[in-house]
């Protein structure tokens, strides 16, 4: 999908706009579920970047409030919502142009060490 967020210091989150077109089609004119899902789990997973650490999805919960329609001007928000020790909650949401939160996510991200969890993938 190539979504390209930016930090918005004022607001304190990243933001992304974006239009899905028809090869993510669910229910007919609107968005899958999945995808759904899956750009707020990624939106989420940049807020991390404010606390320079490599954290992994533990748990996601999505909120599909109305659906999301296809080859429209959308955009996502995700910002931090506490952190403590390993442990990141952060949430974001997908909105229409008139404001309206259509779904909303919520994630678990455990920081981890990249190099202990990976090593044995690295070439020597």
């Amino acid at each position: 999908m190539r979504l390209k967020f930016t930090y918005d210091e004022e607001r304190d989150c990243f933001v992304c706009r974006f239009r899905l077109g028809k090869r993510y089609t669910g229910p007919p004119g609107h968005a899958h579920g999945g995808i759904i899902a899956t750009i707020l789990d990624d939106a989420m997973g940049k807020v991390n970047k404010l606390r320079h650490v490599v954290a992994l999805t533990s748990q996601i919960t999505v909120d599909y409030l109305k659906p999301v329609p296809l080859n429209e001007a959308l955009r996502v928000e995700s910002r931090e919502v506490r952190v403590r020790g390993r442990r990141h909650i952060n949430m974001a949401e997908i909105l229409n142009p008139k404001g309206e939160v259509l779904a909303r996510g919520r994630g678990l991200f455990i920081a981890i060490d990249p190099q202990k969890m990976f090593a044995k993938f690295v070439e020597r």
